[in-house]
Order: structure tokens, then C-alpha cells, then sequence
């Protein structure tokens, strides 16, 4: 790889919430990786999610955007809640809200032991990236609280029709799966088409996720997200 500064480019362009970036084509490429450099404002992130691209990077390395094939996507009708589970929400074992602490999520998402890992992804870089875009109204969060502590939560970025879920963290069992699940029932009732999950995992399988080749997911995803310069772009 050449060189490159580590994290975001201090030179390029600040892109503003409305501008516009384009990327690469994933498909014309052989892997994951889309493009190296760049920076995180709100512009370039937009642009990359309604592209199905997002930064997936570690600490001292460039801003890396990535598009994965497969895609790991939970549609309405599948989503997944066990029997254990809805008695858990019918029981309001947690207070579960919306947008309530923002920061406290992604800064738990952060910092929660992830086995087999070897760090973070979710930078100093990313969380003020974020935050920004949750002040633009673009990056929600799903809070889940027990006796007034925070041990739960998940967040993500909304584009057009989609829910493009980021990381989630949990002190207490079942308490980001309690926050995620109101999250995209949700959403679900308000007409999202579906939530990117990005990366398979056992664990978003469970709840309905399915994978789809990244032909497939972009096509998907154009259909859902309104295209550069019409109303309601992003």
C-alpha cells in the first residue's frame, strides 16, 4: 500500500452534508477495499453509504472504504425475535429509547472486549465523525437502560429507505439485542426497507439477517436510496 497519512487527511476537501463524492465502482474492483485517503465529514460518508461503501480502518492506518461481498442485509419479514426475547421486551425488562445518548453508545461500542479482536475500529476519528453526523439528524442510536445505567445500545446511519447498522455493545445479557430489535421493529413500522448489517455474523444471522452477493445488495440498495441532486438525496 503507499503511503498515506494515518486517519483522516487533514487536505482533503471538508464535504458538507449535502455534497456529494463519487466513489469507485465496487464491482470493478477485486476485494473489499474501494478506495484509501479521505477524510470523515459528513459528505463523504453520506456519499459512501448511499454507494454501499463505509470506513472500516484501524488505528494508525489511512481512512479505508470498504464495500464487503457478501452482504449481510435483515429484510421486515425476517426479522428474528425469539420467545425468550419478546418476553423480555413485553416485560420492559429494559427502558428502551431513541437518540437519548448518542455519545454514551458509540463510546461503549469503543471501548467494549470484543474476543478475538485486536482493537477498536471505532477511533477518536470516527467518534467525532459520528457525532457530527448524529447532530445532522443523519446517525441515530438505541439506548438500553437498567435501574438508570446505560448496558446497551446500538447505532448506525440512515440513508433514503435504509438503516445502515454500525456497532452495538452490551454490559448486561441481551440488553443490545433488546435496543437493536426496538430499533428496527421500529423502523420496520415506519416503512425502512432494510438494515445494512455490512459483515455477516452468527449473531445477526440469528435475528433474521441474509446474505446477499454485493451485485446483488447494490442493486438493492440504488432502488432505496434517492440519487445524487433529486429531492431528498440521502
Amino acid at each position: 500500500m503507499p503511503h498515506f497519512t494515518p486517519g483522516p487527511d487533514p487536505l482533503f476537501p471538508y464535504l458538507g452534508e449535502l455534497d456529494y463524492f463519487d466513489f469507485p465502482d465496487p464491482l470493478a474492483l477485486p476485494d473489499s477495499v474501494v478506495a484509501v485517503g479521505g477524510n470523515l465529514s459528513p459528505g463523504m460518508l453520506l456519499s459512501a453509504y448511499c454507494q454501499g461503501i463505509f470506513p472500516w480502518y484501524s488505528e494508525g492506518e489511512p481512512v479505508i472504504w470498504q464495500s464487503p461481498d457478501p452482504r449481510l442485509v435483515i429484510f421486515p419479514e425476517n426479522l428474528r425475535i425469539s420467545a425468550s426475547m419478546r418476553k423480555i421486551l413485553a416485560r420492559g425488562v429494559f427502558e428502551i429509547t431513541f437518540n437519548r445518548d448518542f455519545a454514551g453508545v458509540i463510546k461503549n461500542c469503543a471501548q467494549i472486549y470484543r474476543p478475538n479482536q485486536g482493537g477498536t475500529w471505532i477511533t477518536d476519528d470516527i467518534i467525532s465523525a459520528y457525532s457530527e453526523l448524529h447532530i445532522l439528524g443523519r446517525a441515530v442510536s438505541a439506548e438500553a437502560w437498567l435501574e438508570g445505567e446505560l448496558v446497551g445500545g446500538c447505532y448506525g446511519v440512515l440513508v433514503g429507505d435504509v438503516f445502515c447498522g454500525e456497532s452495538m455493545f452490551a454490559k448486561k445479557s441481551n440488553a443490545s439485542k433488546a435496543a437493536f430489535l426496538s430499533l428496527a421493529m421500529e423502523f420496520f413500522a415506519q416503512g425502512l426497507a432494510f438494515v445494512d448489517c455490512q459483515t455477516p455474523s452468527r449473531h445477526l444471522e440469528s435475528l433474521g439477517g441474509t446474505r446477499l452477493p454485493r451485485r446483488d445488495f447494490l442493486r438493492l440498495l440504488s432502488r432505496h436510496v434517492p440519487p445524487p441532486g433529486s429531492a431528498g438525496a440521502f
